[in-house]
This record gives C-alpha cells, sequence and structure tokens, in this order.
C-alpha cells in the first residue's frame, strides 16, 4: 500500500527519574503513547516502532522534577496517505449516496456519490444493498467487499479520515480487478505490492 512508508528518526526521550532502573522500557512506553494519532512532526500515523538507546548519558533537565533526555534511533512505521495515492480498505457500510471503508482496520474512508462512477448502480436487495456495474455483472461491491480506491483528500485533524474515489483506473472491487484488471493482477503475481521504504531522518524530542 503506497501510504506505508518507513521513517528513522533520532529523538530526545524524556525519562522520568523514577524509570531510571529500566530506562529502555520507559522509552518504549513513551512511543507507545504516539500509537495510531496523526503526528504532524512525522507527517503520518506511528503504527510501529523499534528503537536504540545512542547512548548511555543522557541530559537532565532544570526544574522541581529533574527528568533526563534520552538519546534515540527509531525506526518507524507510518501510515500517510497523501492525494492520488492508491488505498485499499474493507466496506464497513454503504447507500445509495457514499461508501464508508476502514483502511488498515483503523482509518475510516469515506466516497461519495459524485465520486462513484456511473457505470455502478446503486441496488437494494433482499442479501443488503450493493453497487453493481451495469457493464460488468461480476463487479459487486457490497458490505465487506475488499476494494481499492484513491485518495482525494485527508482531514488530519480527524486523525487521518479519507475522503476517496474510485473514478481513477485500476480502482473497484479487489477480487473483480484481480482478474479482469491486467496491470492490478500483474502486481499481484509478480510480487511488486510492498509498502514503499521511504527514509526519512528527523531530530525531535517527546
Amino acid at each position: 500500500m503506497e501510504a506505508l512508508r518507513q521513517a528513522e528518526a533520532k529523538l530526545t526521550v524524556y525519562v522520568h527519574p523514577s524509570n531510571a532502573a529500566d530506562v529502555g522500557r520507559a522509552v518504549a512506553q513513551q512511543l507507545s503513547t504516539l500509537l495510531y494519532s496523526y503526528e504532524e512532526r512525522f507527517d503520518g500515523v506511528m503504527l510501529a516502532h523499534e528503537f536504540s538507546l545512542e547512548s548511555v548519558k543522557s541530559q537532565i533537565m532544570n526544574g522541581l522534577i529533574p527528568y533526563f533526555g534520552v538519546p534515540v534511533h527509531a525506526k518507524l512505521l507510518l501510515f500517510s496517505p497523501q492525494p492520488d495515492m492508491i488505498l485499499e480498505g474493507k466496506v464497513e457500510m454503504l447507500g445509495k449516496e457514499s461508501i464508508h471503508v476502514i483502511v488498515l482496520g483503523l482509518f475510516s474512508a469515506a466516497i461519495m456519490s459524485n465520486e462513484i462512477p456511473e457505470k455502478f448502480k446503486f441496488k437494494r436487495r433482499g442479501d443488503g444493498s450493493k453497487f453493481i456495474s451495469q457493464s460488468e455483472k461480476l463487479n459487486v461491491i457490497k458490505k465487506g467487499s475488499m476494494i481499492r480506491f484513491s485518495v482525494k483528500s485527508v482531514d488530519t485533524e480527524m486523525n487521518c479520515h479519507i475522503t476517496g474515489s474510485l473514478v481513477p483506473p485500476h480502482t473497484g472491487s479487489m477480487l473483480w480487478l484481480s482478474v479482469h484488471d491486467t496491470e492490478y493482477a500483474s502486481e499481484i503475481y509478480s510480487g511488486k505490492r510492498i509498502s514503499r521504504d521511504i527514509n526519512i531522518k528527523v531530530e525531535k524530542n517527546i
């Protein structure tokens, strides 16, 4: 998935003196408080991390409670969706005016009616609502379907709430695409569907 990337960061993590006996654990706890929420300094949502302490020396802060700063080298897995990227997700709910999707089990996306191609017609039947392509009858999007869609915009204030589109090529039902879309099928069988690795270096305090 295009929105997944790896980053390297040089951080200073401030630890309470009561945790001096196990600094590694204290650092892990501090980093874990940043998981699953958008961080502007990383330009994304941290999904996972691993780290190493850069030095046994630390800097003590002035104040009534002398926290000490621990230099850390961290490797981060980030979710950082941008316009025009292709994402994949599971349809959680749909109606005539919109399709609502969950990406990576964590992030919500909405595809509004103006971003659903006209070839898809909304049908409400006994077995549930669905969008069915009029030209490809097996191209169906319903609750539980896995779909590919393009990113239109991202609201970082809502923890990366995504507005998407099914208009660009190579988007739609992943089941249908895997059989009928040559480019998507070639990605699957060639093993190219791997997260991009973009290493960035940042220096931040936590």
